[in-house]
């Protein structure tokens, strides 16, 4: 029982006895003199409070170490302040040198001027007065500053620097210099880990000839990659390219623009609008879509161009012969005030400055209108010098309210131009005529005339009035307007599409097409038949023919008539039901002039 009691005693006292805890490590604020050459105290002089340490001094405070040549050593307010040499360094990756420094241990804060040299991994910045606080590892400065990184030099009046972050701000007369490119600025944020730029407010970028401006852009030195925002533009020499938002690779020489944007040439007199352009200088290949439209302001009158997709591709780049094609297609819409065009597709080569139009294009002009399976335009210093329509060629001039058309149908016209006026036109095969000639005293139309001829030759005046035309053998008839037959009135291939004409040039973003029966047909072009011979074999001699073989003179049939003539002794073609005389006089042509 004494023994229970004992044990139960000692259970006891163990309980009672307090637990020993690990004291939690208490944070060691103060700033140590590790070395002096010299120390001193100067109890009457201005820094009384103050320990002079002279000589290699080395402050220690958490992990950062102060050199210089002397310093005021505040042990009472835990500060320092150095002169001459003075070097602070954190680590590894951080040391700042300056002729003067204060450090405030109490707030972990470095004011360092004169000669202030702050380095941090690669980036290097220079300034005459600099702040450093450790506690939210960053760097001040209000009197102007320098930040290199690499080949990239950032110039500010102020600015900070985070070494946590590495990312950098400059504010006022900012100005970024990286090879033969030139930021200008108010506002500058600079990533350093990631050589990223970013500019907000005013800003122009200057390169080679080149400029930007932009209210808000990012620019990697590294990869010479632009991000615009804001509505910026670049001005390269006579091209300048304005949208919501530019991309930009200097590497692959591509650029991408968004939201209303602007292309013009000031050299080819020329622009482009569109949503959205895809453009590589280094191939020369491009692409614009949404509500695309090409100005051309080389004449004195614009012109008006849209098409769903416009693209661009170049040959031979860089080279004295290079090229370009330029693919317009889908619902194509021209506009300019003397002549409109309608088509589904068109294409421009520069090579031979020849405009190609395809799948039921019409072309008016004043009142007349031309409309083909095809129809090439070449131009000459941005003015036309010669138009062919291919293929079921068809040209009306409306005359009057009354209905009068001029008509013209064949299977190719051709017009010639002199300074962007017709001089002269020439139609083709199977031409067929409506034609009203006016009096010239009262300007009436009394007659209108039919002609049926395989060539006709029109001749123009500087006015654009018609004043010859020429034609071989041709037949027509004239009839007084109130005798004219119903079925001559109007050709079998006339057309007449103003409800499709644009108006003016907003209306070419209004697509009104042909309906299904006027479209034309193409007509297949087939190849003349070969000849067929008869697949029985020929016998292996034929005495009787040879031994009555009278070829040199001729011979004779079994019913006496010539070898080879008719039965009355005529020639092949008399005896031919298909055959046609010959009319009199074909080589003389025709000459009329109206």
């Amino acid at each position: 029982m004494v023994l229970v009691l004992c044990l139960f005693g000692l259970c006891l006292i163990s309980a009672m006895t307090p637990v020993k805890r690990k004291r939690a490590k208490v944070k060691d604020d103060k700033v140590y003199l590790e070395h002096a050459d010299e120390l001193r105290y100067d109890l009457y002089g201005p820094t009384r409070d103050a320990q002079i340490a002279k000589g290699r001094v080395h402050f220690i405070h958490q992990g950062a170490h102060l050199w210089c040549d002397s310093a005021y050593y505040y042990e009472a307010s835990n500060s320092v302040k150095a002169f001459g040499h003075v070097r602070f360094k954190q680590g590894d990756t951080l040391s700042l040198n300056c002729d003067v420094g204060t450090y405030d241990g109490a707030e972990e804060l470095m004011v360092a001027s004169k000669n202030v040299v702050l380095k941090h991994r690669k980036q290097t910045l220079y300034t005459d007065s600099l702040t450093y606080d450790r506690l939210y590892k960053t760097a001040y400065f209000v009197e102007g500053g320098k930040l290199v990184d690499g080949k990239d030099n950032l110039v500010s009046d102020w600015g900070e620097y985070n070494t946590s972050t590495r990312e950098a701000v400059f504010y006022y007369d900012v100005k970024l210099y990286n090879g033969n490119r030139l930021v200008t600025t108010d506002t500058l944020y600079y990533d350093t880990s990631k050589s990223i730029a970013h500019v907000v407010g005013p800003s122009k970028v200057t390169s080679q000839g080149s400029t930007i401006d932009t209210n808000d852009g990012y620019f990697n030195t590294k990869t010479d990659r632009a991000k615009m925002y804001g509505r910026s533009t670049v001005v390269d020499k006579q091209k300048t390219i304005t949208g919501d938002s530019l991309f930009y690779d200097d590497a692959s020489g591509e650029s991408e623009g968004f939201g209303n944007v602007i292309f013009v040439d000031k050299e080819n007199k020329n622009e482009l609008n569109c949503e959205y352009l895809l453009y590589n200088e280094q191939t020369g290949a491009g692409l614009a879509t949404n509500r695309a439209i090409v100005k051309d302001f080389s004449q004195p009158d614009t012109l008006y161009m849209h098409g769903d997709t416009i693209r661009i591709y170049s040959f031979n780049v860089n080279t004295d012969s290079v090229y370009r094609k330029i693919h317009c297609y889908r619902h194509v819409r021209a506009f300019r005030t003397d002549v409109q065009a309608v088509c589904d597709s068109l294409v421009f080569n520069s090579k031979d400055s020849c405009m190609t139009m395809y799948q039921d294009p019409i072309v008016w002009n004043m009142g007349r209108q031309l409309l083909g399976e095809e129809i090439r335009v070449y131009m000459n210093d941005s003015s036309i010098r010669m138009a062919r329509v291919i293929d079921q060629a068809l040209s009306v001039e409306k005359l009057d309210e009354y209905e009068h058309f001029n008509q013209i149908s064949s299977k190719e016209m051709q017009a010639f131009f002199t300074d962007g006026k017709i001089s002269s036109a020439i139609a083709m095969g199977n031409v067929t005529t409506v034609y009203y000639p006016i009096d010239d005293k009262d300007s009436s139309i009394v007659v209108m005339d039919y002609t049926e001829t395989d060539t006709m030759k029109m001749y123009f005046t500087p006015e654009r009035k018609l004043y010859k035309i020429w034609m071989p053998k041709a037949s027509g008839t004239w009839y007084p307007l109130t005798q004219i037959p119903s079925d001559k009135r109007r050709l079998p291939q006339f057309a007449w599409f103003e409800e499709i004409r644009p108006v003016d040039k907003d209306d070419i973003f209004n697509w009104r097409g042909k309906s299904e029966e006027a479209k034309l047909k193409v007509i297949e072009r087939h190849s003349a038949p070969l000849q067929v011979l008869d697949a029985k074999p020929l016998p292996a001699a034929l005495p009787e023919e040879r031994e009555g073989d009278e070829s040199a003179g001729g011979g004779s049939t079994d019913d006496g008539s010539p070898d080879g003539g008719s039965p009355d002794g005529g020639s092949p073609d008399e005896a031919s039901p298909d055959a046609k005389a010959l009319p009199e006089n074909t080589n003389n042509p025709v000459v009329s002039e109206s």
